[in-house]
């Protein structure tokens, strides 16, 4: 086992792969990942099964079959994304149980398409619970303002929830507001609510991408010093929002029955500028009760070089801040910026969900001219 991700693990970060395929199942590469790299969970989006299903060859034999059942390519999808999920659960199953629940989970989320209809988001999240049917499954719903009332009702059923999309503090506060909810109307329903869990998802390198492209149009001399601080910046913030929202009264109450915290999750954690360290957005948000969810690339080199220095965030709130209030200074707008990568986040997602779309129907129209022409033969 890795000693540097067994120090991490230690320090109360949760480590989850950033990646999911079929192969990884199969050949127990995920099974080796929780054994030998302290993996305790999985999140998945559309491009991760995009990439996975146009890469070799174990999809096939399912593909053929749906195509023969005339099913349409939103049901392929459907039908080949939760297979993956269901198996990956249960390889992630002894993770679950040993954690009492807290880690072991796979995600998988709604369509994007959907993140601006409520709704919808509600009927597709309980579809996929259902479909799935396994309790270490977390539904993916996207940040949106219609997503907030999505989360509180699916949360509402029993179902545990992935919240995904967050980049900004005032989001995330109303994030954590619709968990609550969700929970006393859980406890209304008479569900169990320690059965019930939830991570927020926020991202981080994409607050640098936006920023430092701002700081590099910007004439103020200062605009330098602050390139790539911003996010983990934000990041560091918000750890103090969970810290204060879950501790107070109305939290309290609801743990007295049984309730969990909401976790940060730290998304989006693989660096995009090469001259960043390519461990930064692991090694300066290491704090207990987070989750860190990282491509394996990331994994591989934090694994070979990252450093753990106890808590790098609850230590550090008024940098954090001061890093926020001189981007201010140098003319950045928090709250433009903030929208510009909610509205991209969401576009993002659906552009992957296309491109996910197109590469099963490609898939479907081979197996029916495959099948075409063996019945010519």
């Amino acid at each position: 086992m890795s000693e540097r991700l067994k120090a991490l693990a230690h320090e109360g970060v949760s480590i989850w792969l950033d990646d999911l395929s079929r192969e990884r199942i199969e050949t127990g590469n995920l099974a080796e990942l929780a054994k030998d790299s302290s993996v305790v969970g999985v999140t998945t989006n559309p491009t991760i099964f995009a990439s996975a299903m146009s890469d070799g060859e174990r999809y096939d034999d399912q593909v053929r079959r749906l195509a023969a059942d005339g099913k349409d390519v939103d049901e392929a999808i459907f039908a080949l994304t939760t297979t993956d999920v269901r198996d990956a659960c249960d390889v992630m199953r002894p993770v679950f149980d040993a954690t009492d629940g807290v880690d072991g989970r796979v995600s998988i989320e709604v369509p994007p398409g959907l993140a601006h209809d409520e709704r919808a988001t509600i009927e597709a999240a309980k579809r996929l619970w259902a479909e799935v049917d396994r309790p270490n499954l977390f539904i993916k719903i996207p940040a949106t303002t219609e997503g907030g009332p999505a989360i509180t009702d699916v949360l509402a059923e029993g179902i545990s929830v992935n919240v995904t999309l967050i980049f900004g503090l005032d989001r995330y506060d109303s994030v954590m507001d619709a968990y609550l909810e969700g929970l006393e109307r859980a406890r209304a329903n008479g569900k169990e609510l320690s059965s019930i869990h939830s991570v927020a998802s926020f991202f981080v390198s994409r607050v640098d991408t936006e920023i430092d492209k701002r700081l590099n149009a910007s004439d103020d001399p200062k605009a330098a010093d602050l390139l790539g601080l911003a996010g983990i910046a934000n990041a560091r913030l918000a750890y103090q929002a969970y810290e204060k929202k879950f501790s107070e009264e109305r939290f309290a109450a609801l743990k007295a029955d049984g309730a969990n915290t909401q976790r940060p999750l730290w998304a989006s954690t693989g660096v995009k500028n090469p001259d960043y360290r390519d461990t930064m957005y692991v090694t300066d948000l290491v704090v207990a009760n987070t989750v860190n969810t990282m491509p394996e690339k990331t994994l591989r080199a934090f694994a070979d070089h990252g450093e753990v220095n106890g808590d790098q965030v609850s230590t550090k709130y008024a940098q954090a801040r001061q890093v926020m209030d001189d981007l201010a200074t140098v003319g950045v707008d928090y709250d433009d910026v903030i929208a510009v990568l909610e509205r991209e986040g969401v576009e993002k997602f659906e552009k992957s969900w296309a491109e996910l779309v197109e590469t099963v129907r490609g898939q479907l129209e081979s197996a029916r001219q495959g099948s075409a022409r063996g019945q010519g033969e």
